[in-house]
């Protein structure tokens, strides 16, 4: 009876442990230095959360515009493959932390904020002016 009794305690106590939730992914920040040594693959995206206007006047090469203030980042995060790899940058790191933020809480895995327009391109990093295709 002991042992019956035994078998049933444990038997419980595993079901009722619930799910194993796995680590929460942090966004992470990156310097432009840093940016620059990573390896870039064909799973990653950059993305410029700045205004139409800012990105016209100039944006990192092959970065693609999703306006964060104008509400087009919110609508287009919903198409996007949450397996890729993002790099977000603005003007000055603020709001790609907060659009970092907004595709965390959305089940994104690899998101990098990497900061500011203008110390990216003072970096080095190549950039082009035009809107995006």
């Amino acid at each position: 009876m002991k042992a019956i009794l035994l078998v049933l305690i444990i038997l419980t106590s595993f079901s009722c442990a619930g799910p194993q939730h796995s680590t929460p992914v942090e966004v992470q920040n990156l310097s432009a230095q840093e940016y620059k040594r990573q390896r870039m693959s064909g799973k990653t995206m950059v993305v410029d959360v700045r205004t139409p206007e800012e990105f016209a006047d100039g944006h990192l090469t092959g970065a693609i515009n999703s306006d964060y203030r104008g509400g087009d980042f919110a609508e287009e995060i919903k198409t996007w493959k949450k397996n890729k790899v993002y790099y977000l940058y603005c003007a000055s790191g603020n709001r790609s932390g907060k659009a970092a933020e907004l595709m965390k809480e959305a089940g994104f895995q690899n998101i990098y904020n990497i900061g500011g327009f203008q110390t990216l391109r003072e970096a080095g990093l190549p950039t082009e002016q035009g809107v995006d295709e």
